[in-house]
């Protein structure tokens, strides 16, 4: 065991995090969160929402940041704000900036491990080593006008690692700022349970189709389009997530709300023949994409970069390019022959390729290691 005085210092920074297990909000950053604290060479700070800690963690926010980033949650988030209020979101992003300028000089700490790129701004002014962790929602930033030189400005005056967390994203940030920042993709991990779980065989001849998205014109995509006479009494179309635009579902849509991990792992997962996401949103690497498939589930999905970087076609699932598509790829993994190789090859290429969240928090300690050896 390493002495607490000997561990490095580590500040993880997000704006979101689930207030409690059924909370689908930021599960990453808690798994990524509990996997950090297991490890006996890191000592761990996070500011975020408030949230049951993880064993390891310490909170470093206030009681009046908590309770700001609550109401921004219950608002929907920075990204969601930009889409339905701007000129709200500009007053919630000046805050935001704020509350993390004074968090990141509260304490001495070796590294911020921040999350999402709009969060490392603050940093200006200092010189700590950090690494950022990289997702889709940050190429939306990426596209304002003057946030690169932003970026740079901020990025130049420390050592700095970016890591997005699939590897399409690597070539255009190594374009905007590979000559001032390492640019390293480091995988997200998957919980333990999901590749324990065992699915059920097919019931009365019903397959049970799972869409699990924050529901959006962009998240939904052509699903409503490509879907509509493909799904009835012996194909059922299950949608869950949170409803953050005023969308009209289809008759042939089983609309359940929000979702979180136990009620997937104990009740969806087993029975579903598959998880279809057809969105035209800006992904990144779609953790629940990756559940799926560590679970043995086929995934059909659109023919994204970043569902691209996940599903080899007809290996271990299908990207679907048209309607007729769609239609050919419930057909053919319905099938329980073809499901079965689908999800065994969807299952050992996550097992391969991506691992559990204590192989993910490992790659991450490594590079707080490096970032300090290399600082001077």
């Amino acid at each position: 065991m390493i002495p607490m005085e000997n561990r490095l210092r580590i500040l993880m920074v997000s704006t979101s995090y689930p207030e409690s297990d059924q909370d689908w909000r930021g599960r990453f950053i808690a798994s990524l969160a509990a996997a950090l604290g297991r490890r006996n060479d890191l000592s761990v700070a996070l500011w975020a929402p408030h949230g049951t800690l993880p064993s390891g963690i310490v909170r470093n926010t206030t009681i009046a940041d908590e309770n700001w980033l609550r109401r921004l949650s219950d608002l929907g988030g920075i990204a969601h704000l930009l889409r339905r209020n701007k000129i709200r979101a500009v007053g919630k992003v000046l805050g935001l900036l704020e509350r993390l300028f004074r968090s990141y000089r509260r304490h001495s700490v070796d590294v911020a491990h921040v999350n999402w790129l709009q969060n490392a701004l603050p940093l200006w002014g200092t010189k700590t080593p950090a690494v950022i962790s990289i997702l889709g929602a940050d190429f939306g930033l990426l596209r304002l006008p003057g946030m690169k030189a932003l970026l740079r400005s901020m990025l130049r005056q420390r050592r700095v690692v970016l890591a997005p967390n699939a590897h399409w994203m690597a070539a255009e940030l190594e374009s905007a700022f590979g000559d001032i920042a390492e640019i390293e993709t480091v995988p997200f991990g998957v919980d333990d349970p999901w590749f324990a779980l065992q699915r059920l065989p097919v019931k009365e001849n019903v397959h049970h189709w799972l869409v699990i998205t924050r529901v959006t014109s962009k998240k939904i995509g052509d699903l409503f389009e490509w879907g509509e006479g493909l799904f009835g009494p012996n194909r059922v179309l299950h949608l869950f997530g949170p409803m953050q635009e005023m969308m009209t579902l289809p008759s042939w849509v089983q609309y359940h709300g929000p979702t979180h991990p136990a009620e997937l792992l104990d009740t969806w997962f087993p029975l579903a023949s598959g998880l279809i996401t057809l969105s035209r949103h800006d992904e990144g690497r779609p953790q629940v994409m990756l559940e799926a498939m560590a679970a043995g589930l086929p995934v059909i999905a659109t023919d994204l970069p970043a569902h691209r970087d996940i599903v080899h076609h007809r290996e271990t699932g299908w990207l679907a390019t048209s309607r007729k598509d769609f239609s050919n790829a419930l057909d053919y993994v319905e099938i329980s022959e073809h499901n079965q190789t689908l999800g065994e090859a969807a299952r050992k290429w996550v097992t391969q390729h991506i691992g559990s969240w204590d192989d993910c928090a490992g790659r991450y300690a490594l590079i707080y290691t490096k970032l300090l050896k290399a600082s001077p």
